[in-house]
């Protein structure tokens, strides 16, 4: 997602937002800079929502996407938007943070190849070079793929590419992608006259997970706050899904630089992805994917759910 070339040091409030003395203040940090992926929260704070749970929310961006589950457990913000599969790390390496609520409900990342290399399963890739962007997470989900595909992880070359996703596919410095964000990297492809591939994690041996998730410290939130944050964006994410486009024009005036082709051709792949029910908890997916990476040699595993994931409406 970095090949987007904007970003946002801080959101401001709209007037409607403003602090009283009846609001709760609530920093949010998001997983990177402001794209389609954070509509429910962008149009909760334009539509008065906060404001109207009692909420006085910044929004914030991290200068490394790695940050925003260390920012919640070093205390600086009060919920951070992050990734499932980065919190099963985070947890092993003793962050105290949890998944409180869901944005982003089903998987986003895909191994991307171009349609015209021939490449339709993992199986394809052997001898074939395949980037990644971050070490960690991405290698264990290729390996998994590829092992799905009878494939051992040297049967392929693995280049760290950083965020140079596209374009690397694209001149042929690699013949295919780990981490690319499908709603993004294959539109991306497309204006550039590409046709991308997307082999899909979750058809490959890889649990289905949440993509981007709320993290929270259990210890540290304040519980009726982060539960009137999951009803406003809850009632965003009604708004967008009753009226996609009328939601896209008013996400996308909030600032000129989401007013681009690839934003907006973003945009129809993702509103359809958002949690309806953002609260709601699916336990199985954390336990599984918890499995899963115990199963790569990725983690010891072993964590309970509720090291993992809180259902903030639970009595």
């Amino acid at each position: 997602m970095k090949a987007l070339t904007f970003a946002f040091a801080t959101l401001a409030l709209p007037a409607h937002a403003q602090t009283t003395a009846a609001e709760t203040d609530l920093t949010v940090m998001l997983d990177w800079f402001v794209n389609p992926d954070h509509a429910p929260i962008v149009l909760a704070q334009e539509l008065g929502y906060f404001s109207e749970a009692g909420l006085a929310v910044a929004l914030v961006t991290p200068s490394d996407p790695n940050d925003p589950p260390r920012m919640v457990a070093a205390g600086r913000v009060d919920i951070a938007v992050s990734y499932q599969p980065q919190l099963h790390l985070s947890r092993h390496q003793d962050l105290p943070v949890t998944r409180v609520g869901t944005l982003v409900e089903t998987p986003l990342t895909c191994l991307v190849v171009l349609a015209e290399s021939g490449i339709e399963s993992p199986a394809d890739l052997e001898g074939r070079k395949v980037g990644f962007a971050v070490a960690g997470v991405q290698e264990v989900m290729l390996d998994a793929m590829l092992a799905e595909g009878g494939l051992a992880p040297d049967a392929v070359e693995q280049i760290n590419i950083g965020w140079s996703i596209s374009p690397a596919l694209m001149s042929g410095q690699v013949d295919g992608v780990i981490g690319a964000f499908r709603n993004f990297e294959l539109n991306q492809l497309r204006l550039e006259g590409f046709e991308g591939r997307c082999l899909y994690p979750e058809a490959h041996g890889i649990p289905a997970y949440d993509e981007l998730i709320y993290l929270a410290d259990p210890a540290r939130m304040d519980a009726a706050a982060v539960a009137g944050f999951l009803d406003a964006t809850e009632r965003a994410t009604a708004f967008i899904k009753n009226d996609p486009e009328a939601a896209w024009d008013m996400f996308s005036a909030t600032a000129s630089e989401l007013q681009t082709p690839l934003n907006e051709a973003a945009w129809h792949d993702t509103w359809p992805r958002f949690a309806g029910r953002p609260a709601a908890l699916d336990a199985g997916r954390y336990l599984r994917f918890e499995a899963f990476l115990a199963q790569q040699g990725a983690t010891p595993g072993g964590l309970p759910l509720s090291d993992l994931a809180l259902d903030v409406n639970a009595p």
